[in-house]
């Protein structure tokens, strides 16, 4: 028997599992980011428990009890109406203005995707509103909106031949449309952006293909373009509609949530109940379950995104 050979291979057997090793390299970059990981969940998770354990105390402006209470804070919301009501008209401007952003973004995009003179300077323009602060915006709009003399009425009154007073912020027909509107004219450009460097990437060969075997445009969007972009119309749509559900500066610059609490939403009545009734421990359990709420639904909605990929 040769004295070099392989026992294991006389004698038939298995190769010994070896230990898997980690890379000096890949362990190296775990180091580099460490701290950095380290640093992001400390900003990110001090706040949510710190909340939590506030909303199981009992502070107010007349008590300062640090002690346990238990979840009578989380019952109490349970039956505040104001605060159903209030997450109602959150999902209202989500579910209207959302859907109208994306649309008009897309549109822009496709208005904007093939070379045109003049683009750089279009698109700069566009994109001025999303540079412009919300509570800017806002206050803006309100003096635009204004029933005596801001310009919408009276470019309203010179189309109809007549003197127009529409009491937008104060009208309870007006004052959803108004807000909308602002909140549409802000936020489109950042829709737009998104989707014009997604339709950039797409691969014109195909889209070309299509149209060359009697594809519609419909049909070459849904089965080409569409199928290109969905990973990036999801972000958007996803960082767009957590935006929305926090809206807060417009609101607050056109309507301060009236007329009555018409217009108020979540991120309005917690403000209203903690830097202005100073209902720490009640506005702490609210903030807690609306964090739950949406971390739940970034979750469903990312692991929709990577089973769609």
């Amino acid at each position: 028997m040769n004295a070099n050979a392989d026992p294991l291979a006389v004698g038939g057997g298995a190769p010994p599992k070896r230990a898997r090793r980690r890379s000096p390299d890949r362990a190296f970059r775990y180091y580099m980011i460490a701290p950095a990981v380290f640093v992001i969940l400390l900003i990110g998770l001090f706040p949510v428990i710190y909340t939590a354990l506030k909303s199981v105390q009992n502070v107010n402006m007349f008590d300062m009890d640090t002690s346990y209470q238990g979840f009578i804070h989380y019952k109490a919301l349970m039956s505040d109406t104001r605060f159903w009501l209030a997450l109602a008209h959150t999902l209202i401007f989500v579910v209207v203005a959302l859907p109208a952003e994306l649309a008009l973004g897309l549109a822009m995009a496709y208005l904007f995707v093939d070379r045109m003179p003049g683009r750089p300077v279009f698109v700069t323009l566009l994109v001025l509103p999303v540079l412009v602060s919300p509570i800017v915006a806002g206050a803006t709009w309100r003096l635009m909106l204004d029933n005596r003399y801001g310009p919408i009425n009276q470019i309203l009154g010179w189309i109809a031949g007549e003197e127009v007073t529409l009491l937008w912020l104060v009208d309870p027909n007006l004052v959803y449309p108004a807000i909308i509107i602002a909140e549409i004219w802000q936020w489109t450009p950042f829709m737009f952006l998104l989707l014009w460097a997604a339709l950039s990437n797409v691969d014109q060969s195909q889209v070309e293909a299509a149209e060359l075997d009697g594809a519609s445009w419909w049909r070459t969007f849904r089965l080409v373009v569409l199928p290109a972009i969905w990973p990036v119309v999801a972000i958007a749509v996803l960082i767009r509609a957590l935006d929305l559900f926090r809206l807060f500066d417009v609101i607050w610059a056109l309507t301060k949530g009236g007329p009555g609490t018409m217009t108020e939403t979540i991120s309005i009545y917690a403000y209203v109940l903690g830097f202005q009734q100073f209902e720490t421990s009640y506005t702490a359990a609210m903030a807690f379950v609306i964090i739950v709420l949406l971390a739940v639904t970034v979750t469903i909605v990312l692991r929709r995104i990577e089973i769609d990929r």
